[in-house]
């Protein structure tokens, strides 16, 4: 369910970034329990509210329901820090992310 998933990815999203949901709460321009009704199933952001909690997280709405990206606030601030490399040492960072990923399997 979508509920579900959105609550369970803003726990973890919050967690990640290891901040309170109180801390949250007041970071985005809400009333301090705002992000703990929202986990507890009390309340639903409106599109708006949603768009500030991205932000909050640094995050694109898109980022924020791709299953498949674990940890999107790390993965964003790896890209950003990859940027100005030059292809030598984009490729040296290439090898080591191709060897992570081996050696997990």
């Amino acid at each position: 369910m979508v509920e579900d998933f959105f609550v369970e990815r803003i726990i973890t999203l919050r967690n990640q970034k290891n901040v309170s949901a109180r801390e949250m709460s007041l970071a985005i321009g809400q009333n301090e329990s705002y992000i703990n009704r929202i986990e507890n199933g009390k309340a639903f952001p409106s599109m708006q509210a949603f768009f500030y909690i991205c932000e909050y997280f640094q995050i694109t709405p898109k980022e924020f329901f791709d299953e498949s990206i674990q940890n999107p606030i790390k993965v964003n601030k790896i890209i950003k820090e990859l940027k100005p490399l030059d292809d030598t040492q984009l490729d040296v960072i290439l090898t080591v992310i191709n060897g992570l990923r081996h050696s997990s399997k």
